[in-house]
């Protein structure tokens, strides 16, 4: 028996070496590694005859499967070292790296079209003596609608399509609410309050070329003695000639906003045609582009401030739409994708 299995055995390792040899690569060899010697392999077969031999062949045949173990390791190892150098070699090769290559020029972003433009209208007001606040874009109904002179069975609130967290929280439609917490905060002794408050604010809003569930929103107010209509048609004039051009013109129609009265909204005469009428302004001469009025005495009162001696202007836009205006852009949705081909287009810092 003992005879045969050392027959056996030196052929298991003839046959072992010479797949060993003929191995052409890594995977190759790692599959003869599992044939001989692997859980399932020929070593384990032959090591399954050991229950049957007397106590005199066990350690003979333990002796021969411990030199087939050695020789084929030795020459696993060796083939293993050979064929890794190898593969290593033809990956030197495939990948040779030119040094003397120029160097790939690093791409630079660019600031958002949308953040360009709230820039610019926040240089402009700072320049004329605002202050720029900003507030939480979660708040309370209070600040959002309340106090803006819209209690809770006020009709104009359905203007305003709602994301309410629960009955008192929600996400600000306006950044008026920011308006309302300065105006708390102010001591009138250190001078008039003028500020502009840019934001993100959120309406559920069809999802279609001119809505979107979120949007930004740049509000201004000024709150002193004496502050009158003509105040605020001189500073609207202003801005509109810096954003659209210095011969631009505007003009005020009356309208309805619950926080102030009168209240009105702000066309500028199109800068596309001068006012001839074209696509841009829909053939009228004018694009309407904010809304505007005297400050509700309401507001006043609900903030602290005596109406009966102060008074003030508020407004507010969209600087989503004047981008859209100023760059003929059908859909405010291109704003929002971050489609580069669309984004690169707007490169600087400034919409001039």
């Amino acid at each position: 028996m003992i005879e045969q299995l050392k027959q056996t055995m030196d052929q298991l390792e003839q046959s072992a070496l010479k797949a060993i040899e003929q191995s052409n690569d890594l995977k190759q060899l790692d599959e003869v590694r599992i044939q001989y010697t692997g859980r399932q392999g020929e070593l384990t077969n032959i090591a399954k005859v050991m229950k049957d031999l007397s106590n005199e062949e066990r350690p003979q045949l333990g002796q021969m499967m411990n030199g087939f173990k050695k020789v084929f390791e030795a020459a696993y190892e060796e083939k293993n070292n050979f064929l890794q150098e190898e593969a290593l070699n033809a990956q030197l090769e495939a990948e040779v790296i030119d040094v003397t290559l120029p160097g790939r020029k690093q791409t630079l972003g660019t600031r958002h079209i949308i953040t360009q433009t709230m820039e610019q209208i926040e240089d402009l007001f700072l320049g004329m003596g605002y202050q720029v606040v900003e507030g939480p874009e979660v708040e309370l109904d209070l600040y959002n609608f309340e106090k803006m002179n819209l209690p809770k069975t006020h009709p104009a609130r359905d203007m305003q399509d709602t994301f309410y967290i629960d009955d008192e929280l929600l996400l600000r439609t306006h950044t008026s609410p920011v308006q309302a917490r300065t105006m708390e905060q102010h001591d009138f002794s250190q001078g008039p309050l003028k500020m502009i408050s840019p934001g993100k604010v959120f309406r559920r809003d069809d999802d279609d070329a001119t809505h979107s569930h979120q949007f930004h929103q740049i509000e201004g107010l000024v709150v002193d003695k004496n502050i009158t209509l003509a105040d605020l048609k001189g500073t609207l004039l202003v801005f509109a000639q810096e954003l659209f051009g210095k011969d631009r013109k505007i003009r005020l129609r009356p309208s309805y906003f619950p926080f102030t009265e009168p209240s009105v909204e702000v066309d500028v005469s199109c800068f596309k045609c001068g006012g001839e009428g074209c696509h841009v302004c829909k053939h009228s001469g004018w694009i309407e582009i904010l809304g505007a009025g005297i400050v509700h005495p309401n507001v006043l009162e609900m903030s602290g401030i005596d109406s009966s001696v102060y008074s003030g202007f508020a407004f507010g836009l969209g600087p989503d739409r004047v981008a859209m205006l100023k760059y003929n852009i059908d859909d405010i949705r291109h704003f929002y994708q971050n489609d580069i081909r669309f984004l690169s287009q707007f490169k600087g810092g400034s919409i001039k």
